[in-house]
């Protein structure tokens, strides 16, 4: 029985999307080779030109239209659901009243970038990365390179504790430092990094390690 999207790795969402594999690899797999591609290559799927797609054993015209047509689809309607209600974050508390309860309870952790602009107004939010119970692997190129190509002033970037405990781990400090690092090296604002938990969150910036701009 289906138990939800969400339930699914990004490849077995994918794979639904490409509908079928190949004769020596399943459709988890090919899906699995196309993520490898976009993420080696800093290819943006939804952006990707289908010819570029096709280069990969196995997608041919359909199935890379099929991909860059759900992904399209996919933004728009995150685009338009923001734009519906556009807020505006200027402090952690305004970060958190946005995302706790939509975070809160997942499973995994979820990472996730909000694309701010000027007037600090939220113009769009992208699900950059979903991981394990403890983990979500996060490559700065997947939270900057979306903010270039809209033309962010700024960026937050969240992601859940399924513990419940939101106090920073290692792993999530050096995440962080190596955001600021291209933040500052690419001249787009990282405002905070914020880390939700049962109810509860913490936020980096408040906690001293993003500078104040």
């Amino acid at each position: 029985m289906f138990a939800g999207a969400k339930t699914l790795s990004n490849a077995e969402l994918l794979a639904l999307i490409i509908r079928s594999g190949t004769r020596e690899k399943s459709a988890v797999a090919l899906a699995e080779e196309v993520l490898a591609f976009a993420s080696e290559s800093g290819c943006e799927l939804g952006k990707a030109d289908p010819r570029e797609l096709m280069t990969i054993d196995g997608i041919g015209p359909t199935k890379a239209c099929a991909i860059i047509a759900a992904l399209e689809f996919s933004k728009r309607q995150i685009s338009d659901s923001v734009r519906d209600n556009v807020p505006v974050l200027a402090s952690s508390d305004d970060v958190a009243t946005l995302l706790v309860q939509e975070m809160m309870y997942e499973r995994r952790e979820v990472f996730i970038a909000l694309y701010l602009n000027s007037r600090l107004m939220v113009e769009s939010k992208m699900v950059v990365s979903i991981g394990n119970l403890d983990s979500a692997p996060v490559h700065p190129r997947e939270v900057f390179g979306p903010a270039v190509r809209r033309g962010a002033a700024a960026v937050i970037v969240a992601h859940n504790h399924p513990s419940g405990d939101p106090r920073p781990s290692p792993e999530d400090l050096a995440v962080t430092r190596r955001l600021l690092d291209s933040a500052n090296l690419i001249g787009i604002k990282l405002l905070d990094h914020v880390i939700i938990g049962n109810g509860k969150f913490t936020s980096l910036k408040a906690e001293g390690y993003i500078p104040e701009y």
